[in-house]
Protein backbone atom coordinates (compact mmCIF):
# COMPACT_ATOMS: atom_id res chain seq x y z
CA UNK A 1 0.00 0.00 0.00
CA UNK A 2 1.49 2.92 -1.14
CA UNK A 3 1.19 5.79 2.26
CA UNK A 4 0.08 8.73 -0.18
CA UNK A 5 -2.72 10.52 0.60
CA UNK A 6 -4.35 13.99 0.56
CA UNK A 7 -6.57 15.88 2.77
CA UNK A 8 -9.65 17.76 1.94
CA UNK A 9 -12.46 19.38 4.12
CA UNK A 10 -15.52 17.43 4.99
CA UNK A 11 -18.46 18.05 3.02
CA UNK A 12 -22.61 17.42 4.00
CA UNK A 13 -22.39 14.21 1.31
CA UNK A 14 -19.53 12.61 4.16
CA UNK A 15 -22.00 11.95 6.94
CA UNK A 16 -22.07 8.22 5.80
CA UNK A 17 -18.38 8.10 5.78
CA UNK A 18 -17.88 9.83 8.95
CA UNK A 19 -20.49 6.92 10.42
CA UNK A 20 -18.13 4.65 9.39
CA UNK A 21 -15.24 6.39 10.74
CA UNK A 22 -17.20 6.29 14.76
CA UNK A 23 -17.48 2.60 14.31
CA UNK A 24 -13.76 2.50 13.58
CA UNK A 25 -13.09 4.69 16.35
CA UNK A 26 -15.42 2.59 18.63
CA UNK A 27 -13.98 -0.88 17.38
CA UNK A 28 -9.95 0.01 17.71
CA UNK A 29 -9.59 -3.41 19.59
CA UNK A 30 -8.19 -6.28 17.88
CA UNK A 31 -11.39 -8.84 17.59
CA UNK A 32 -13.68 -6.97 19.61
CA UNK A 33 -15.98 -5.35 16.74
CA UNK A 34 -19.33 -4.65 17.38
CA UNK A 35 -21.32 -4.01 13.96
CA UNK A 36 -21.87 -0.51 12.85
CA UNK A 37 -26.34 -0.68 13.43
CA UNK A 38 -25.17 -1.11 16.85
CA UNK A 39 -22.68 1.90 16.97
CA UNK A 40 -24.41 4.15 15.15
CA UNK A 41 -27.90 3.25 16.66
CA UNK A 42 -26.49 3.88 20.07
CA UNK A 43 -27.30 7.52 21.10
CA UNK A 44 -23.48 7.21 22.61
CA UNK A 45 -22.02 7.23 18.95
CA UNK A 46 -25.13 9.16 16.79
CA UNK A 47 -24.86 12.26 18.32
CA UNK A 48 -21.44 12.95 17.05
CA UNK A 49 -23.16 12.19 12.84
CA UNK A 50 -26.38 12.79 13.52
CA UNK A 51 -27.42 15.63 10.70
CA UNK A 52 -24.05 16.14 9.57
CA UNK A 53 -22.99 18.98 8.87
CA UNK A 54 -25.06 21.40 10.83
CA UNK A 55 -23.55 24.78 11.44
CA UNK A 56 -20.65 24.99 13.57
CA UNK A 57 -19.40 21.29 12.10
CA UNK A 58 -15.93 20.89 10.97
CA UNK A 59 -13.43 18.32 9.41
CA UNK A 60 -11.62 16.56 7.45
CA UNK A 61 -11.32 13.60 5.14
CA UNK A 62 -7.81 11.76 4.14
CA UNK A 63 -8.31 10.60 0.91
CA UNK A 64 -6.17 8.10 -1.24
CA UNK A 65 -4.69 8.27 -4.34
CA UNK A 66 -7.57 7.24 -5.72
CA UNK A 67 -9.61 9.36 -4.41
CA UNK A 68 -11.06 6.94 -1.48
CA UNK A 69 -11.76 7.86 1.94
CA UNK A 70 -9.39 6.26 4.55
CA UNK A 71 -9.68 8.53 7.49
CA UNK A 72 -11.58 11.55 8.96
CA UNK A 73 -11.52 13.74 11.84
CA UNK A 74 -13.67 16.48 12.62
CA UNK A 75 -15.66 18.56 15.65
CA UNK A 76 -18.78 19.27 17.12
CA UNK A 77 -20.58 21.37 19.58
CA UNK A 78 -22.45 19.35 21.98
CA UNK A 79 -24.90 20.83 24.17
CA UNK A 80 -24.67 20.48 27.83
CA UNK A 81 -28.12 18.41 27.72
CA UNK A 82 -26.63 15.65 25.08
CA UNK A 83 -22.68 16.17 26.37
CA UNK A 84 -20.34 13.36 24.17
CA UNK A 85 -18.02 11.15 25.99
CA UNK A 86 -15.52 14.03 25.81
CA UNK A 87 -18.00 16.93 26.74
CA UNK A 88 -15.78 19.70 29.24
CA UNK A 89 -18.12 22.52 28.52
CA UNK A 90 -20.04 25.05 26.52
CA UNK A 91 -18.37 26.64 23.76
CA UNK A 92 -15.52 23.82 23.79
CA UNK A 93 -15.92 21.72 20.48
CA UNK A 94 -15.62 17.59 20.80
CA UNK A 95 -13.10 16.00 17.96
CA UNK A 96 -13.76 12.71 16.96
CA UNK A 97 -10.92 10.73 14.85
CA UNK A 98 -11.14 7.74 12.92
CA UNK A 99 -8.92 5.90 10.14
CA UNK A 100 -9.38 2.80 8.47
CA UNK A 101 -7.26 -0.08 9.81
CA UNK A 102 -4.60 -0.56 6.99
CA UNK A 103 -3.98 3.11 6.84
CA UNK A 104 -3.61 3.07 10.35
CA UNK A 105 0.15 3.95 11.61
CA UNK A 106 1.29 5.67 8.01
CA UNK A 107 0.33 9.47 9.52
CA UNK A 108 -3.06 10.15 8.42
CA UNK A 109 -4.46 10.29 11.72
CA UNK A 110 -1.71 13.03 12.71
CA UNK A 111 -1.86 14.95 9.77
CA UNK A 112 -5.90 15.24 10.37
CA UNK A 113 -5.20 15.68 13.98
CA UNK A 114 -3.18 18.86 13.06
CA UNK A 115 -5.61 20.59 10.43
CA UNK A 116 -8.25 19.93 12.62
CA UNK A 117 -6.89 21.61 15.30
CA UNK A 118 -5.12 24.34 12.53
CA UNK A 119 -9.19 25.01 12.03
CA UNK A 120 -10.23 24.95 15.01
CA UNK A 121 -7.99 28.21 16.30
CA UNK A 122 -9.03 29.94 12.69
CA UNK A 123 -12.94 29.41 14.06
CA UNK A 124 -12.04 30.94 17.25
CA UNK A 125 -12.19 28.26 19.79
CA UNK A 126 -9.38 28.45 22.54
CA UNK A 127 -9.85 24.37 23.41
CA UNK A 128 -10.38 20.82 21.82
CA UNK A 129 -11.74 18.30 23.81
CA UNK A 130 -12.12 14.23 22.69
CA UNK A 131 -12.36 11.19 24.97
CA UNK A 132 -10.16 8.09 24.32
CA UNK A 133 -10.34 4.55 25.98
CA UNK A 134 -7.87 3.53 28.19
CA UNK A 135 -5.31 1.31 26.11
CA UNK A 136 -6.11 2.67 22.96
CA UNK A 137 -2.73 3.59 21.33
CA UNK A 138 -4.20 6.54 19.85
CA UNK A 139 -3.72 8.10 23.10
CA UNK A 140 0.01 8.43 22.57
CA UNK A 141 -0.51 10.26 19.70
CA UNK A 142 -3.05 12.86 21.03
CA UNK A 143 -0.27 13.18 24.01
CA UNK A 144 2.04 13.77 21.03
CA UNK A 145 0.25 16.77 19.90
CA UNK A 146 -0.49 18.44 23.12
CA UNK A 147 -3.72 16.61 24.83
CA UNK A 148 -3.49 16.33 28.32
CA UNK A 149 -5.79 14.11 30.85
CA UNK A 150 -8.56 16.73 31.98
CA UNK A 151 -10.66 13.96 34.07
CA UNK A 152 -10.64 10.00 34.23
CA UNK A 153 -13.22 8.37 33.88
CA UNK A 154 -14.72 4.76 33.82
CA UNK A 155 -12.56 3.13 31.43
CA UNK A 156 -11.78 6.67 29.24
CA UNK A 157 -9.95 9.86 29.48
CA UNK A 158 -11.33 12.99 28.18
CA UNK A 159 -8.32 15.05 27.35
CA UNK A 160 -8.29 18.73 26.08
CA UNK A 161 -5.99 20.91 23.99
CA UNK A 162 -5.57 24.29 24.50
CA UNK A 163 -5.51 25.97 20.88
CA UNK A 164 -3.81 29.48 22.05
Amino acid sequence: MASSFRIRPAVGSDGSFLGDMVVEAANWRQGAARPRHEIIGGDDHRRYVAGWKRPGDAGFVAEDSAGGPVGAAWYRMLPRTDPGFGYVGTGVPELIIGVRPVWRAHGVGRALLQRLCEKARADGFARLSLSVERGNFAATLYRSEGFAVVEAGHGRDTMVKRLR
